[in-house]
């Protein structure tokens, strides 16, 4: 049985193939995480600054914050070349050591996923990183041999949702840790109406105000919705998104005020049901649900516990009082 998460709407592990047309430029047009996006400027403009390479950046932080974005902002910043691959995609050291040789000086390479690098691979990438050396073996058994080759000083920006399966020889190595948060919803609201101009579409100030308190603190999803809305209000003929649309819009997906979707309330409701409000372990609620349990901890449980609706604890996940109240039950 294919797992429910697939076909669910917010997930924002699935990427928008509007994205990349709305997609910031410059840090200057990034909204939100302001602290974070203060410092990573001064070091942009430190490495512009004395022409060199600016060092290795690790961006964490829960999928659809804007992770991919930054990167893209920094090699933007730079005026450098951007170069883009996922951890999953390099299963060979060949596959690293190709795209490491066809770097040129100041360049991003930016690896999404990074916590999901195979050992052997970031072995490899210990050298490239510290001392812009890369170290392979050629031929095999006895006649194989080490060499060791010159790479021009890149800026390795890795992404990931993940840091507890990075491995401590590897986070050690990156000299920026910048981690990403969910977004208020004033910040939502004014990517929600930067991303309604870039698409030509017109949404009141109201609306764009109740669409961002639905889309769980992540651009992604805000902007997967307004582009639902839209298709809504074009198939009633209206012009401009309103409040309403956006309440129909919602309804539709079954997406209430605080942005929880049916998966939200049986991962809850299964907890009240068959645990008396928790304590629950992790692999208990994946074998009820049929969903793996890191989709569980990635996905799903993040967002509820920014909203104080579970909490983890050392004896397993709980239903707090308020997540009780928002599914209406009596604790």
């Amino acid at each position: 049985m294919e797992n429910k998460i697939n076909e669910r709407f917010i997930d924002p592990t699935i990427p928008d193939e509007m994205t990349a047309s709305i997609r910031p430029k410059r840090m200057a047009d990034f909204v939100g995480q302001d602290a974070m996006k203060q410092n990573l400027s001064v070091f942009i403009s430190a490495a512009r600054n004395r022409s060199e390479a600016m060092d290795h950046v690790l961006l964490y932080g829960p999928p659809g914050l804007g992770k991919t974005t930054l990167a893209h902002i920094v090699a933007n910043e730079l005026g450098t070349n951007f170069r883009s691959t996922a951890a999953p995609m390099l299963t060979k050291q060949g596959d690293l050591a190709a795209i490491l040789t066809s770097l040129e000086p100041m360049d991003v390479l930016f690896i999404d996923e990074i916590h999901r690098l195979p050992t052997a691979i970031e072995e490899v990438l210990y050298s490239a990183m510290e001392d812009f050396k890369l170290d392979i073996m050629l031929g095999e058994g006895p006649s194989a041999k080490s060499v060791r080759i010159d790479l021009p000083q890149f800026t390795l920006v890795g992404a990931t949702t993940r840091t507890g399966l990075l491995s401590n020889p590897l986070r050690d190595r990156f000299g920026i840790d910048l981690r990403l948060s969910f977004y208020d919803t004033s910040d939502l609201a004014k990517i929600i109406t930067r991303s309604a101009n870039i698409l030509g579409i017109s949404i009141d100030p109201s609306a764009a105000d109740i669409l961002s308190i639905s889309a769980r603190g992540t651009p992604r999803i805000a902007n997967r919705l307004l582009k639902r809305a839209r298709d809504f209000a074009s198939a009633t003929g209206v012009k401009t998104i309103t409040s309403d649309t956006i309440k129909t819009t919602l309804f539709q997906l079954k997406i209430d005020d605080r942005g929880l979707d049916d998966i939200d309330r049986d991962y809850m409701s299964a907890i009240v049901k068959h645990y008396a409000g928790g304590p629950v372990g992790i692999e208990n609620l994946s074998a009820i649900l049929s969903e793996p349990s890191d989709t569980i901890e990635d996905v799903i449980e993040p967002y509820l516990m920014q909203q104080g609706f579970i909490q983890r604890t050392p004896r397993g996940r709980i239903i707090t009082d308020a997540g009780y109240k928002h599914l209406g039950l009596e604790k």
